[in-house]
């Protein structure tokens, strides 16, 4: 036999190398644009709304070192329903909710109330307050919070040291 051996290919070329980058540079591109348009496409929930303006309400009174108190503004259907914090020194914050249609906040006191009404088949208590306090030491007044959307309402009860949830005593222990 005459002529060169045949040499075996080992390896790939830089085309081939590039094309497969720019493939899975695309791949990325697509996926990460469509996440952000379906985190962007979710609900916010009135809950969500809630748990941002307390975060926010807490860290505007740990900053100022002053009392800041926390409402809800939308009990008059002629204004934004929003929750607001106002500060001290007339300084004010808006969280409002963007959800159309029924929506009723209301704050409780910790103390479970025997103002109780049956409205469309649901127990909703009656005995609101009108605000609560976020202290500048970051604790806040204890109350629970009451959501209505038009289903069976829904009650959060909130730490005052902490500010966030309790956890229900049937919640399962981990």
């Amino acid at each position: 036999m005459t002529g060169a051996p045949l040499r075996c290919r080992r390896g790939f070329t830089i085309l081939e190398i590039l094309m497969v980058i720019a493939l899975v540079a695309m791949l990325t591109g697509v996926l990460v644009t469509g996440a952000i348009q379906f985190t962007r496409n979710q609900a916010i929930t009135p809950e969500d709304v809630f748990w941002k303006a307390v975060a926010e309400t807490r860290r505007m009174a740990l900053l100022s070192g002053r009392d800041v108190k926390f409402s809800y503004a939308g009990k008059d259907l002629s204004k934004e329903r929003a929750l607001v914090a106002r500060a001290a020194d007339g300084t004010e914050q808006r969280f409002p909710f963007g959800q159309a249609g029924e929506l009723n906040v209301d704050f409780l006191s910790t103390q479970k109330s025997t103002s109780s009404i049956l409205l469309g088949g649901q127990l909703v208590e009656t005995q609101t307050i009108p605000s609560v306090t976020f202290f500048g030491d970051g604790t806040c007044s204890p109350f629970r919070l009451q959501i209505r959307t038009g289903g069976e309402p829904r009650t959060i009860t909130i730490d005052p040291w902490t500010c966030a949830q309790v956890l229900p005593a049937d919640h399962p222990q981990s």
